[in-house]
């Protein structure tokens, strides 16, 4: 055991295994779920939002995204993957709260929740402070693969749009493919 430490070591890596690895899964299942939820709002390709008939899971999302993390573990050491994951996160939030910005501008009819305007405004410069400042920290590496996961998305996107021509909401006979 270490000097003021209660937790014996292998306990601890034992804690810290099944944390990372939680996290992992955490992230998997966001992912294939993200997929599945821009496939139905035509934004990625149709095949995205199919669901497997008995479980009603979106099973080509899962084996797209099983795949392109075992990709990237085959490439990318583990450090570098977790701050690539940081920075898509940031770039995330700080979308969103743009995204609340620009909704914030068109009045709707309904009732819903409203935020006032200063929040928005400090979480996206948060996330642009956080983002930059852990940027600068890192080498090339990082960038490359945080450009190639970009381009993978932009890519799919191009894909949907221009060669499917599909935007707008998905009518669900277009699931039958």
């Amino acid at each position: 055991m270490r000097e003021g430490s209660s937790i014996p070591p292998r306990v601890f890596a034992a804690i810290a295994l099944l944390a990372v690895a939680n996290g992992a899964l955490i992230n998997m299942i966001m992912a294939s779920r993200l997929l599945y939820g821009m496939a139905n709002e035509r934004i990625l390709p149709a095949p995205f939002a199919r669901v497997h008939e008995g479980r009603r899971t979106p099973w080509v999302a899962i084996i797209f995204t099983t795949l392109l993390a075992m990709i990237l573990i085959a490439i990318g050491k583990l450090d570098e993957l977790a701050v690539v994951t940081v920075l898509l996160l940031l770039l995330v939030f700080a979308a969103v709260n743009v995204a609340v910005l620009v909704l914030r501008r068109d009045p709707v009819e309904h009732r819903h929740f409203r935020a006032p305007r200063i929040f928005p405004v400090l979480g996206l410069a948060i996330s642009l402070v956080l983002l930059v400042k852990r940027a600068t920290d890192e080498d090339g590496t990082v960038f490359m693969i945080l450009g190639v996961l970009l381009a993978v998305g932009v890519g799919l996107w191009f894909l949907n749009r221009y060669v499917f021509g599909r935007s707008g909401e998905l009518d669900p006979s277009e699931l039958d493919l």
